[in-house]
């Protein structure tokens, strides 16, 4: 059989299936304490010089290298404690830029579009957001309209399909 932990626990799981009384282990018992370890009633702690609390006097010695942990403690008032980080992030070595400069943006306000790139737009041309530059008088009336703007593609590769989706070989269509 196993020895350890698990053999232990196979043994007593087997015992419990077919109905056998389970010894229940014996613990060993707590060493006995010397009496010069027993427990002690705690003495009244000596009294410690009590520091007085940081004030704006303070504050106002403080330079770079000085010691800012007595302005954080928890019987320091909050005036005295904003005061000292102020003090203490108006050096110059904690006001240096980090990379993540670039997020400092406000990204809520939308640059406008600017006016020729909107005219260029087809949901603009389509909802009538710019009328349509009038033909100059100068200008003939049969010049000739742009081959981009009004006349469509000759080639059949070109064109727009109805249905854009993928299409199986065929015999008109061959791989290239």
């Amino acid at each position: 059989m196993a020895d350890g932990f698990l053999g232990r626990w196979s043994q007593r799981k087997q015992a419990l299936r077919e109905g056998r009384a389970v010894d229940e282990p014996v613990l060993p018992k707590a060493p006995d304490r010397p009496a010069a370890v027993q427990e002690v009633e705690p003495r009244a702690a000596a009294p410690q010089a009590t520091v007085p609390a940081p004030t704006l006097e303070d504050v106002k010695a403080l330079n770079a290298d000085s010691s800012f942990a007595p302005f954080v403690s928890r019987d320091v008032a909050p005036e005295v404690r904003n005061a000292a980080m102020k003090k203490l992030f108006a050096d110059p070595h904690y006001n240096v830029m980090d990379g993540l400069d670039i997020y400092i943006d406000d990204y809520s306000k939308a640059d406008p579009m600017p006016a020729a790139m909107l005219r260029q737009m087809a949901s603009a041309k389509f909802l009538n957001l710019f009328e349509e530059d009038p033909v100059t008088e100068d200008a003939p009336a049969s010049a000739p309209a742009t081959p981009i703007e009004h006349t469509p593609h000759d080639h059949t590769d070109l064109r727009l399909q109805p249905d854009h989706a993928a299409r199986p070989e065929g015999p008109e269509r061959k791989p290239e």
